[in-house]
């Protein structure tokens, strides 16, 4: 399909400025420079009450956002794991997202301001991941959990996070996780999927931006390790169901497709939803995109679906 108008006008006006490759940048500029356009990029908050707090993790305190709907009785929870390459993004650049799924499920929603690189290389993200969810199953009922319908989600490299803590969960004995939400997720860190050479330029995130967030996020380490690319890992039964949401005109398009049968292969409940038309991050774009606008009532209808029955989150 051709690439969705509104995305072609968005393209269009961020070409008609000159851009700074990220390579250039500093990781504060380009921290700074990725908030405003979040902020320009996200309707207006919604009011929910939330909550920061400091979750203790293996290199310190880790901040983490809740969000709780005012609704009676114990809710499902979702741990959230930004996008952002893993250099760029924060609690503040996803707030918009996290506050519509915590009301729209409703759910608890967890936003984990893990470490970032290059200041902090893999596998510092996963680990906070990790701890704040081992955290937030040990400690549901203070924040009107319940702990056996708890989520992981992400988009992009939280994507790529929540897929490995599911995992990492299965393999070392971690609390259950009953969904995985993975937004447009990292899975194959080589860059050697077709839609790299397809997408890789003039669709908002390039071939290169990739090659230099993932140079910073591993700093030398293998890319094909399964903490780092989910589509390494030689097992993945026995996971839980899945929904993957790709985008038509997304480098990273690929290798969420390719993940998602892989989990069907294994005999995971998992689930790809392409949107075409759309580019990577489109679904934080919702000020901006009826596309995202649609694609956040599928995330609201299927997890509220879900957990109404008491069978994931």
């Amino acid at each position: 399909m051709p690439i969705d108008p509104q995305v072609r006008g968005l393209l269009d006006q961020l070409e008609a400025r000159e851009r700074t490759p990220l390579a250039e940048q500093t990781p504060d500029e380009a921290r700074q420079n990725f908030l405003a356009m979040s902020v320009l990029a996200t309707r207006p908050e919604s009011p929910l009450p939330t909550e920061d707090r400091a979750v203790a993790g293996p290199g310190g305190d880790i901040p983490v956002r809740l969000y709780r709907p005012e609704v009676a009785g114990t809710l499902p929870v979702v741990v959230y794991a930004h996008g952002g390459g893993w250099v760029i993004g924060d609690i503040e650049t996803h707030d918009g997202l996290c506050r519509q799924l915590a009301l729209g499920i409703p759910a608890v929603v967890v936003s984990v301001d893990y470490r970032r690189a290059p200041e902090h290389r893999f596998p510092a993200a996963v680990e906070d991941v990790g701890a704040v969810i081992d955290w937030v199953a040990a400690h549901a009922p203070e924040v009107g959990a319940d702990a056996g319908r708890l989520a992981v989600a992400g988009d992009s490299a939280g994507g790529n996070l929540a897929a490995v803590a599911a995992r990492r969960a299965r393999d070392h004995g971690g609390p259950a996780i009953a969904f995985q939400l993975l937004l447009y997720p990292v899975t194959d860190l080589t860059c050697a999927r077709p839609s790299y050479a397809e997408n890789g330029e003039g669709y908002l995130l390039t071939r290169e931006d990739m090659r230099f967030f993932i140079d910073a996020y591993l700093g030398g380490v293998d890319p094909e390790d399964p903490d780092a690319s989910p589509l390494a890992a030689a097992d993945l039964s026995g996971l839980p169901p899945a929904l993957v949401v790709t985008a038509e005109f997304d480098p990273l398009r690929d290798e969420g497709e390719a993940y998602a049968a892989r989990l069907a292969a294994a005999g995971v409940d998992a689930r790809s939803s392409r949107y075409d038309g759309m580019i990577h991050g489109f679904v934080s774009m919702d000020a901006l995109l009826d596309g995202a606008r649609r694609a956040i009532a599928e995330l609201i209808a299927l997890e509220e679906g879900v957990g109404v029955e008491g069978d994931g989150i």
